[in-house]
């Protein structure tokens, strides 16, 4: 797909920015605010409407509400939809004249390491522009209650900032490879961050716990919501209530200095390239292939 300004020769390059926790998001707030006032770019942005969090490549199938909104020195529309409905309206020339230069996705609060990768909306609004040939990164700031305040959102994006200009002349000069897009985790003090590190995807996840709820008005609340929520008719027949619970991240790589969760935990803010196809090792590759039945 043709990119929009550069490839037109315009001096500003188009980004598209998105995100999963919404258009008011302080993350992507803090993002444009920090790419407008460079006054090198034309800043787009198309994101959901509300929090879309953990929704991964989930797209609507029933037309999109879209509505223009005010989001200062950017052309911006809200979408009732997924980041991935987002980007793939964003860079199709529907919404927008051209098509950007780059699209960004964040920044999301909480980082997107290791398996949360394959969840997280974040990444996968990134993930839809690299499908369509569009080049992107997803951002995330490592957010830790207690520990973490607003202006870490705009400290994350300003140290995005040399990252989005290098990218943005190897675009120009077609030297950007093709084959991958980019996830980048900032480090929760990122004011004293120890610099920029390539990593590789880790295998660090977040394991779902659940509680039944049983009894009690907490119940009956939440079982409207749900109910309201999914256009579920109330009735009198008995549902079980299931909530998700907080859990601990378990890792078998606390030992490999260049994975993403380990490297962002000491302080680095990690560059990890990703691709879109999930393939199993050579062994399991192997394993199968001498473990599948002889055609007749």
């Amino acid at each position: 797909m043709e990119n929009g300004s550069l490839s037109s020769g315009n001096c500003r390059p188009t980004i598209m920015v998105t995100n999963d926790d919404g258009i008011d998001a302080p993350g992507l707030l803090a993002l444009v605010h920090a790419l407008v006032s460079t006054g090198g770019y034309v800043v787009q942005v198309c994101a959901p409407d509300s929090e879309m969090s953990a929704v991964s490549h989930c797209t609507y199938r029933h037309p999109l509400v879209v509505k223009q909104v005010k989001v200062e020195g950017a052309t911006a529309f809200s979408v009732s939809g997924t980041p991935v409905d987002c980007v793939s309206l964003g860079v199709s020339k529907a919404l927008f004249p051209s098509v950007p230069d780059l699209v960004i996705s964040g920044i999301n609060r909480g980082n997107n390491c290791g398996y949360n990768i394959v969840y997280s909306g974040t990444v996968a609004g990134a993930r839809e522009a690299f499908l369509d040939g569009v080049p992107s990164i997803s951002v995330s700031y490592h957010w830790i209650s207690g520990k973490s305040q607003a202006n870490d959102y705009l400290l994350s994006a300003k140290a995005c900032l040399p990252i989005i200009n290098t990218l943005l002349v190897e675009i120009k000069n077609q030297t950007y490879p093709n084959d991958c897009f980019l996830n980048i985790d900032f480090p929760t003090d990122i004011a004293n961050h120890k610099g920029y590190k390539l990593t590789k995807q880790g295998k660090s996840r977040a394991r779902l716990g659940w509680k039944q709820i049983s009894c009690g008005i907490q119940r009956e609340k939440l079982l409207s919501k749900v109910f309201e929520e999914n256009h579920i008719p109330i009735t009198s027949a008995e549902h079980l209530l299931f909530q998700r619970q907080h859990s601990n991240y378990q890792s078998n790589e606390d030992n490999d200095d260049d994975t993403d969760k380990k490297s962002l935990r000491e302080g680095y803010i990690t560059v990890t390239p990703l691709g879109a196809l999930s393939r199993a090792d050579e062994y399991s590759h192997n394993y199968f292939k001498d473990w599948l039945p002889n055609s007749s």
